[in-house]
């Protein structure tokens, strides 16, 4: 026969697991909650691209989706898109991993470029109207900047790295300064080199898992990767401001991969999904953007898995942001 003693202990365990149950769906209710009011598609009109399976990219105005890209739907694997670029005239360039092409928002091809045989391009940039900067993986690793209209490259550099046979290691992130040198993110090396115009390293930093570096204003420079630890940093590389994405286990972000610095003064960071090795759950999906105020407050977050489908988000350019176009130099190349 069961005591009484012992039925009265086994109530109180029963009353304090319940009381655990419902505190924790309290907890993730209110998290949930917290989440949902940041996210608000009409917060920022964008441009977005991911790296995927296929090559899509969205113009995103008023919460809208304005205007698509729809990558060929092929058995084949074609590359993924790792950074896009909308100049002041709306052309879209954007390197896709084994080239380089540069369209309108009628979706007409203006320009294409194949990488070699055994070479990969994830960054690249435009400078005025006729030229792109971009990195070529491979063996040897170059800095090129090729003129689209003859199709001649016409400046060139290698660059160190530490397997030239693991291409796909190398490079995915590179920016021009407002000073005309190239900020090169190494994500085999686990460092940030900028160079000038004739290849030579001017300032460097050690950042073990690196993905992209961005050049700020100031003349910091933001570095953002698979640490999860963003950072802006000053030229005697110390850090001034940074933002953890594991202090904040509230929102879901897989790997980030690019932090850009707004006008605002505020921090975008994009999060990329793996549709390589990781299954989506719609039920509980992963953040795709947020954007953090310089006390780290997150004030936007972007999740927009259906309706409209955005897919993996690899770049965001926010419209009216003056941080990238081809207004840029790199020695005399303008």
């Amino acid at each position: 026969m069961i005591s009484r003693s012992l039925i009265t202990k086994i109530f109180v365990i029963c009353i304090v697991q319940i009381t655990a149950v419902e505190s924790f769906v309290l907890a993730q209710q209110a998290t949930d909650s917290e989440v949902a009011s940041k996210i608000d598609l009409s917060r920022h009109d964008f441009l977005y691209a991911g790296e995927a399976k296929v090559q899509d990219m969205y113009i995103v105005k008023d919460g809208k989706v304005v205007w698509e890209h729809k990558g060929p739907r092929v058995e084949e694997y074609l590359g993924e898109i790792s950074d896009a670029v909308m100049m002041t005239n709306g052309n879209i360039l954007f390197a896709h991993q084994y080239g380089i092409t540069l369209i309108n928002q009628k979706d007409e091809t203006l320009w294409n470029y194949k990488a070699p045989a055994n070479t990969e391009i994830h960054t690249a940039q435009p400078i005025g109207k006729k030229h792109i900067i971009y990195v070529q993986n491979g063996n040897p690793a170059k800095v090129n900047v090729m003129n689209i209209e003859t199709n001649k490259i016409v400046h060139s550099f290698i660059v160190p790295v530490k397997n030239p046979d693991n291409t796909h290691g190398h490079f995915r992130h590179a920016r021009l300064t407002k000073n005309g040198t190239y900020l090169l993110a190494h994500m085999d090396l686990g460092k940030v080199a900028e160079y000038d115009f004739d290849g030579n390293e001017v300032w460097s930093i050690n950042a073990p898992g690196v993905w992209s570096a961005e050049p700020l204003k100031n003349g910091n420079v933001l570095l953002c990767g698979s640490d999860r630890w963003i950072r802006e940093v000053n030229k005697n590389k110390e850090v001034v401001w940074d933002f953890k994405l594991d202090d904040h286990p509230q929102y879901k972000m897989t790997s980030p991969q690019i932090a850009t610095r707004l006008d605002n003064g505020n921090t975008i960071i994009n999060t990329w999904f793996s549709q390589w090795g990781d299954k989506l759950d719609l039920k509980n999906p992963p953040i795709q953007v947020i954007e953090v105020t310089p006390r780290k407050e997150v004030v936007w977050v972007l999740q927009s898995w259906e309706d409209p489908y955005l897919g993996p988000s690899t770049t965001i350019q926010v419209l009216g942001d003056k941080r990238i176009s081809e207004h840029a130099h790199f020695g005399n190349i303008k």
